[in-house]
C-alpha cells in the first residue's frame, strides 16, 4: 500500500485512536468485510460494528484478559476517555456482528506479505511455505460444547476443556498466513489439511512455483496426491515405523537418493541424518 493514500474515519474512533490495529488493518477493509457479510449496523450505536471488529482483533493479542480490560487497552490513546462498556453490552455487540465479518476480513488480508524479496524464503526459485496443525483450548461453556464436544474420557479421566483444531498454511520467512482451516478436534488434522490445500490450490496460494514443507503426519497418500494436483512441489518427512507409508525403490539415482511412488505420484526419497547442536557447554548434540 506504499502508493495508496490512507484516509481515516471521522470522530472519536479516527485512525490511530485504536492503536496500531488501524494501521495494520485500515478501517475501510473492516467496513468492506462488514458490508459483504451483512454486519453493518442499521443505526448509530455506542459500540459500532467497526469498533467491535477491532475489539475482537485485540482479543487475539491480549489473550487471557477480560473484554473490559481489552477495551481499556484498545482505547488508551483516545484524547477523550470513553466509559468502559459493561460486559453484557460487549457480548451483545459481538453477537450482533457475528463471525461472518471476521471470516470476510481474513479473506481480504490473507496472503503473502508485501515485503522485499530478501525477506521471502525461496529455494531453487520456489516460494517456501509450510503447513501444520495445533489444538486450542476453548472455554468450557454449553454453547462451545455444542460445536466442540470434549474428547471421550481416557485412562486419565475426562478431558478438561473442549478443543478446537487449527491447520494453517504460512509463508516461511515472513510467517504470514496464506490460509487456515479449523473446527472440532473430533475431525482429524489430515482432513482439515486436505480441505485447506484444495482451497489454497484454487486461490493460487499453493501452485507451481511453491514448495510445501510438512512434518511426518502429512506423509499420507491422499494428502500427497492433493498437493501434487495443485502443481506445487513438496518436501515431507516420512514415517519409518511398521505402519508407515511403503516407499518401494523404483530406481536409484547417482546422488544416493531414489525414486518411489505414493499412489499415482512419483516422489524422490532422500535419506538424511540431522544433527542439532544446541549452544551451551552442558548440552549435547541430538541426532535424528
Amino acid at each position: 500500500m506504499s502508493d495508496s493514500v490512507i484516509t481515516h474515519a471521522p470522530g472519536v474512533f479516527a485512525v490511530g485512536h485504536l492503536g496500531e490495529l488501524t494501521q495494520v488493518v485500515p478501517f475501510d477493509l473492516v467496513d468492506e468485510a462488514l458490508a459483504s457479510a451483512g454486519g453493518l449496523q442499521q443505526r448509530v450505536r455506542r459500540l459500532p460494528s467497526r469498533v467491535v471488529v477491532y475489539l475482537l482483533l485485540a482479543g487475539a493479542l491480549f489473550t487471557g484478559q477480560g473484554w473490559t480490560r481489552i477495551w481499556s487497552r484498545l482505547t488508551a490513546s483516545l484524547s477523550v476517555p470513553l466509559p468502559v462498556p459493561a460486559g453484557s453490552s460487549i457480548t451483545a455487540a459481538m453477537r450482533r456482528v457475528g463471525p461472518k465479518p471476521l471470516k470476510a476480513l481474513f479473506d481480504l488480508v490473507k496472503g503473502p506479505a508485501a515485503t522485499t524479496a530478501t525477506q521471502m524464503t525461496r529455494f531453487a526459485g520456489r516460494l517456501v511455505v509450510a503447513i501444520d496443525g495445533t489444538q486450542i483450548a476453548l472455554p468450557d461453556t454449553p454453547a462451545n460444547l455444542v460445536v466442540f464436544p470434549k474428547a471421550k474420557p481416557g485412562q486419565n479421566g475426562p478431558a478438561g476443556y473442549p478443543m478446537l483444531r487449527l491447520v494453517t498454511l504460512v509463508a516461511c520467512g515472513t510467517r504470514t498466513l496464506l490460509d487456515a482451516a479449523f473446527g472440532t478436534d473430533a475431525t482429524g488434522e489430515l482432513t482439515y489439511a486436505k480441505d485447506l490445500v484444495t482451497t489454497a490450490g484454487t486461490t493460487g496460494a499453493l501452485r507451481s512455483g511453491t514448495l510445501l514443507l510438512g512434518d511426518r503426519n502429512f506423509s499420507a497418500t491422499t494428502f500427497v496426491s492433493t498437493v501434487a494436483s495443485t502443481g506445487a512441489d513438496f518436501l515431507i518427512r516420512a514415517k519409518t515405523h511398521s505402519t508407515a507409508l511403503k516407499l518401494p525403490i523404483l530406481r536409484r539415482l547417482p546422488d544416493g537418493t531414489s525414486l518411489s511412488r505414493i499412489g499415482d505420484v512419483t516422489v524422490r526419497v532422500i535419506e538424511a541424518t540431522l544433527t542439532l547442536a544446541p549452544t551451551g557447554a552442558d548440552k549435547r548434540p541430538v541426532t535424528h
